[in-house]
């Protein structure tokens, strides 16, 4: 057993979840779940406001379709849909072992704290569930006596935090950080109290018998419906190290909800990663391990600083760069890096990484600290020697700089590896072929079938489903595409985004979401709409939130707080993750501003090689690759707008080329069949409407 294995008795644990509801025959599961969804069903129990939707009802007799017969399904569910009810309902009802993942641990506590109780307890059901998170979301007991310890801790306020944490220690059951209040998701402290697949300790652990991980995967493995996410349902697939490798056989019904974002999250862990920061993570653990149990049987600093010096040199090899640039790597070295040097500085750190091993393989019985760190350096080793040997054939690589240093080398898609590690097609296995998986999102392409997410994710062969999104978006909602107005390269177009968003919220009273494709967008819109609204009295000017300066959390819970309390309303300018997952539903956002198409950066390695793929094989990386992603991340932003059926609001794309160009008229398509405002007068007197 290697010291991250699970204990014997967890699998003794699976057997006891006997209160199972008994499996439904075959053609029984659909008469159910349609009486469930009957306008008079006991949904109309369990939920607020329920009302039979046909879209809703169709959704969940597929799902009871595919865990009759099993296979695969792959669900495009508009927003309005009640997709969740739509797959929970046959899910609870069929008897079976089900596992939930989902893309963000929002909607994953959102489902174990919210849909799946309400719903358990309407339908009757004798269900146990779970949670259950990557180790970075548990408290480590046994990190946080080391952190009592560290005289290295940042800042007083660290101090502070690290006292709420230990106090707050004392009485969690779950161990699970999002518990604890006013606990930034950016805070240094949180690795300090967190542990990783290479630190833990595994059952040499002082702090094993209580630990939060242990507990949570026990509880998976005791319940009849478990709730995970993506990143730990690849990250097992990647190293089994989470507990699935136990936990999937024994599942027979499988969703993922969130879908869209099953092919970036499952590239990220199928690959191979080695940073500068790891190297020096691993030294200072080295050296407090070191220090504390062997003090004097090893030249600890002497290691140390090997692996330091080696580390700080990989990062000095690149040179000055752009923070955030991602630099190609084609040949033996990132482009602009000399090969020589580059070659050198992996060399360096593997020797120091091999050092190390050996140093601590001197003293490995004295601690399992030392085992562990053994075992991380030679990873190290090994890591700095792959990447010093030619990148594996379709697979990408590139440098991510920063601060730090990050090297990535990985696949292009996750279809080979669904098809064969998922789905296990072609295998022969009886039980793998009666299995039901579920693919579901509101967005999942722009075409009929959904080839923008089939595709890449191995799942050409599934059944697919487009159920339409229930609300009147001719009604509720009006597009504004600006004609006059800055070309997207020019250098004027974020000041003119910036005062088209402002003079919106200042109709509004603030109820304003900028997106942008762009960090440096981002911090131009925002500082120009706070100097638009500085003439302004106090008591009239909008709140300005720009992504960054506070916390995702509380920037959403302030942006729907909204008006009150003597101010006025917010403006919160973003990007990247609040294009999706953003939920301000009712009066609290009626303006959703776009300051450009969401095109891939065409300068990404990544994307470079997908669409160098597609040029090989004779298809157009634009219309094929570049415009779908464009279309499935407009539709992404735009549904930001309208979340219920008594919601109105204004979108404005500011990108003329959708007006322009030919392709605008398909991503035109993509959008909800909103009314069109075909100048500043309409744009106006819509939004004045608004506030009536």
């Amino acid at each position: 057993m290697s010291i991250v294995d699970w204990p014997e008795d967890f699998e003794a644990d699976a057997a006891s979840a006997e209160s199972r509801p008994a499996r439904r025959e075959a053609g029984h599961l659909g008469a159910e779940v349609g009486a469930a969804f009957a306008q008079d069903g006991v949904l109309s129990q369990a939920a607020e406001q329920f009302r039979e939707r046909e879209g809703q009802t169709q959704m969940a007799l597929a799902v009871a379709r595919a865990i009759d017969h099993g296979g695969v399904l792959v669900v495009e569910a508009g927003t309005g849909v009640g997709k969740t009810f739509s797959y929970l309902v046959p899910a609870l009802l069929s008897g079976e072992r089900v596992l939930l993942s989902t893309a963000t641990k929002a909607l994953q506590d959102q489902l174990f704290g919210r849909d799946l109780p309400r719903l358990v307890e309407a339908l009757g059901l004798p269900l146990r569930t779970a949670l259950l998170k990557g180790r970075a979301s548990y408290l480590c007991l046994h990190r946080l006596d080391q952190a009592r310890h560290d005289a290295s801790l940042p800042e007083r306020s660290s101090l502070r935090t690290l006292a709420k944490i230990e106090q707050w220690s004392k009485a969690t059951r779950t161990g699970d950080l999002a518990e604890l209040p006013g606990l930034d998701e950016r805070s240094p402290l949180i690795p300090l109290v967190t542990s990783t697949r290479e630190n833990c300790l595994g059952v040499q652990c002082p702090q094993f018998k209580p630990c939060h991980v242990n507990q949570a995967r026990r509880e998976a493995m005791a319940a009849d419906i478990v709730v995970i996410n993506h990143h730990l349902f690849f990250a097992d697939l990647a190293v089994r190290e989470s507990g699935m490798a136990e936990l999937l056989p024994s599942v027979r019904v499988v969703v993922f909800d969130e879908a869209h974002q099953l092919n970036e999250t499952g590239v990220q862990f199928l690959g191979v990663q080695l940073g500068s920061g790891q190297a020096l993570d691993f030294a200072r653990d080295m050296l407090a391990a070191g220090l504390q149990h062997a003090r004097g049987l090893v030249d600890w600093q002497q290691l140390v600083a090997a692996t330091e010096r080696a580390a700080r040199e990989l990062r000095l090899a690149v040179g000055k760069q752009w923070p955030g640039a991602k630099l190609r790597w084609a040949g033996p070295a990132p482009e602009g890096v000399p090969a020589d040097a580059w070659q050198e500085a992996l060399d360096a750190l593997k020797h120091a990484c091999a050092e190390a091993a050996s140093g601590l393989d001197t003293v490995s019985e004295l601690s399992p600290d030392f085992v562990r760190l053994h075992e991380r350096a030679e990873q190290l080793a090994e890591r700095a020697a792959r990447f010093a040997r030619p990148c594996a054939p379709e697979s990408v690589r590139w440098v991510d700089v920063g601060t730090q240093l990050r090297l990535v080398e990985s696949p292009l898609d996750i279809a080979e590896a669904v098809r064969t590690r998922v789905l296990k097609r072609g295998q022969g296995d009886a039980q793998e072929q009666g299995r039901a998986w579920v693919f579901t999102s509101a967005t999942l392409g722009d075409d009929p079938k959904l080839r923008w997410f089939t595709e890449p994710c191995g799942l050409e062969d599934a059944e697919v489903l487009r159920v339409n999104s229930p609300f009147d978006y001719a009604r509720q909602a009006a597009l504004y595409v600006p004609r006059d107005f800055p070309k997207p390269n020019d250098p004027a177009h974020s000041v003119r985004v910036a005062r088209l968003a402002a003079q919106g919220a200042a109709i509004l009273g603030g109820r304003t979401l900028v997106l942008t494709t762009t960090l440096r967008a981002l911090r131009t819109i925002g500082d120009a709409i706070r100097q638009h609204f500085e003439p302004m009295e106090a008591a009239r000017r909008s709140e300005v939130l720009v992504q960054g300066e506070l916390p995702k959390r509380v920037l959403m819970e302030r942006f729907r707080e909204g008006a009150g309390h003597g101010r006025a309303g917010c403006v919160l300018v973003a990007s990247a993750s609040f294009w999706e997952g953003f939920d301000a539903p009712g009066d609290a956002l009626q303006l959703v501003v776009i300051d450009k198409l969401p095109f891939p950066p065409p300068n990404d390695p990544l994307v470079e090689a997908r669409s160098q793929r597609l040029e090989s094989q004779g298809r157009s990386a634009f219309g094929e690759y570049s415009l779908p992603e464009a279309a499935v991340a407009l539709k992404q932003g735009a549904g930001r707008l309208i979340r219920r059926e008594t919601d109105r609001g204004v979108l404005a794309i500011c990108d003329t080329r959708l007006a322009t160009m030919g392709y605008g008229r398909r991503l035109l398509a993509a959008l909800p069949p909103m009314r069109r405002l075909e100048d500043e007068g309409a744009f106006e007197a819509a939004l004045i409407e608004l506030t009536r």
